[in-house]
């Protein structure tokens, strides 16, 4: 039985991934999970120097999932190059590194620090705010997304994943403009914006008022989008969304998407991984299906 993927020349084990930001940089979650086992670790944003993150409160519990308003606090890339990277080597999984920034040379002083390293791929996030666009996100508009796009690609040694923001009027178009510019795949979504108040105290939940929501909630939303960009671009989709066991994965293979990634479910249960990844197997062997591929673009009209 066939469960092996392959994404721009990168061949993993299985489809399934870690979402960036969820599992840190998988060392924390060695205890409970045995990475051997995973189809990769997309590694927690870094950047080209430390971010402190936003204040406290940055997390809250909400109906079907969580907001987060970390604000992609990390110790840097040089940090990053030294401690984790290295313990993330031991394993035989595929390592992706999710690149922030706050401005194209940011991102591009990553890539180039990260050309020399022993990663598989990079996953760039243009959900990070553009500070000389007044703070609008990278990934909201098509010429921005695909400017960002043909920067990093163009310094780039490492095929190059993109990674959507849903908080757009059409999320294909994003994915379009991407691929034009040299994307090697896209993964998405990322989280929708919310908000919660407390109605007691009369204040916003999180410091930073709105926050990311994750969880259950976002699935339904996350399979559509999925579904719609596989259908315009020629290159690989990795869907992540509300994933939190085998049928919520096989609904993105089935919508399209070549990988999917798992995030907020590892929070309440740290082996959910590889839960998952065994869930898929026995789905396999129950529905007589050799080769993970036959799944990819399946769902029937």
């Amino acid at each position: 039985m066939n469960t092996k993927v392959t994404i721009a020349g990168v061949t993993f084990q299985n489809p399934v991934l870690t979402a960036s930001g969820t599992f840190g940089s998988g060392e924390e979650y060695a205890q409970f999970v045995d990475l051997n086992r995973l189809g990769g670790v997309v590694t927690k944003g870094v950047a080209n120097t430390a971010w402190e993150g936003n204040p406290v409160p940055r997390v809250a519990e909400v109906y079907g999932g969580m907001l987060n308003a970390i604000g992609l606090q990390n110790p840097g890339v040089d940090v990053f190059i030294k401690r984790d990277l290295p313990f993330l080597k031991k394993y035989n999984t595929k390592v992706i590194v999710n690149v922030c920034g706050r401005s194209v040379f940011d991102y591009l002083e990553v890539v180039e620090r990260l050309n020399s390293q022993p990663v598989d791929m990079l996953e760039i996030n243009i959900s990070c705010p553009n500070v000389k666009q007044g703070g609008i996100a990278f990934g909201q508009a098509p010429k921005m997304a695909a400017h960002i796009t043909q920067e990093v690609r163009r310094k780039s040694t490492h095929p190059i994943i993109m990674k959507l923001s849903p908080n757009v009027t059409n999320i294909v178009e994003i994915a379009k403009a991407v691929e034009a510019a040299g994307a090697d795949a896209v993964s998405l979504i990322n989280t929708l914006t919310g908000m919660k108040i407390d109605v007691h105290a009369r204040k916003f939940a999180l410091a930073n008022k709105t926050g990311g929501l994750s969880g259950p909630a976002v699935h339904p939303v996350a399979v559509r989008m999925v579904y719609e960009v596989a259908q315009a671009v020629n290159i690989p989709v990795i869907g992540m969304g509300g994933i939190q066991t085998a049928e919520d994965a096989l609904e993105f293979l089935l919508a399209g998407a070549t990988a999917v990634a798992v995030g907020t479910a590892n929070f309440a249960n740290p082996s959910a991984t590889v839960d998952i990844i065994d869930d898929i197997h026995k789905f396999m062997v129950e529905e007589g299906i050799q080769d993970i591929r036959e799944l990819i673009g399946a769902v029937h009209e």
